[in-house]
């Protein structure tokens, strides 16, 4: 009788086995996955609702979403992020949700419009959490998954530079302020676009000199497009096909398979985007 009563006032009233026993089966935990399902439903429900709740704030709607976007990605992979700190992981995010955030606002006034950007804004961005999980882990071990989110990351990064070029365009600022920015954000894509390649935490003079030439190139021809007689979307939809053969061709570089059938495949799709670029140009009589 002792003995039953021992083991039972061990196992329900003790407080160090009640301690040692909160610590192995804790009553509430969230998987990463879960953080990022969460994550993802919060903003896309804040770019939903935000022209209804917060009209006329567009800009400032835009941003303080980028910056909700690379908050929620921080704390997410907080225990990733804690011991290995790469803050290239939270370059797309922030541009992307940015890219949409903007972008949803030059939609027409619609429901179906709104909804189907807003899913598309859901699920770019749980890949991209996915994939920028991905890219931390690679930093410091082997995984399978690499090739994945390389594709996936490249994919979301060339439609976020579109909405951006687009919307940069769009706007119609004088020459240095819309060639400045367009400057800042080329540089921004491409260093995290080489960043999935190399996967080092410091910029090195390599990784330096491929941005700076790679935003430098796409600047100087973004510069003679602002002269072009022909819409944004069609400047924005040549200025992509720019980034995509550029980021591209170094890509293939980075993996050593720029053979010379791989540079006139980006060859040729820089040739058809200028022909659809003289194409929609209002050439004046």
């Amino acid at each position: 009788m002792f003995r039953i009563f021992s083991s039972l006032w061990d196992r329900f009233f003790n407080p160090l086995q009640i301690g040692k026993r909160k610590q192995r089966q804790p009553l509430f935990t969230i998987s990463k996955r879960q953080r990022f399902v969460i994550s993802v439903f919060l903003l896309s429900g804040l770019l939903f609702v935000a022209e209804y709740i917060f009209p006329g704030y567009t800009v400032a709607i835009a941003f303080a979403l980028a910056l909700l976007t690379d908050i929620f990605l921080f704390i997410s992979l907080y225990s990733d992020l804690r011991e290995n700190f790469t803050p290239q992981a939270l370059v797309l995010p922030f541009f992307c949700s940015l890219a949409f955030g903007l972008f949803y606002f030059l939609t027409p006034a619609r429901l179906i419009s709104h909804v189907v950007i807003t899913l598309l804004y859901a699920i770019a961005m749980y890949s991209l959490f996915l994939s920028e999980n991905i890219f931390l882990v690679a930093s410091s071990r082997t995984i399978a998954l690499i090739n994945s989110a390389r594709i996936v990351t490249f994919v979301i990064t060339l439609i976020s530079y579109f909405f951006l070029s687009n919307i940069i365009f769009s706007l119609r600022f004088n020459i240095l302020p819309t060639i400045a920015i367009f400057l800042f954000v080329s540089a921004c894509f491409a260093y995290h676009a080489l960043w999935t390649y190399t996967l080092e935490k410091a910029l090195t003079k390599e990784l330096t000199l491929w941005v700076t030439v790679l935003a430098v190139c796409i600047f100087e021809i973004g510069t003679v497009l602002w002269f072009w007689p022909t819409s944004p979307t069609v400047m924005a939809l040549f200025m992509t096909a720019v980034f995509y053969v550029f980021i591209g061709l170094s890509h293939m570089w980075f993996e050593k398979r720029l053979f010379r059938s791989v540079f006139w495949e980006y060859a040729w799709v820089a040739f058809f985007a200028f022909i659809i670029l003289l194409w929609f140009t209002h050439w004046q009589g």
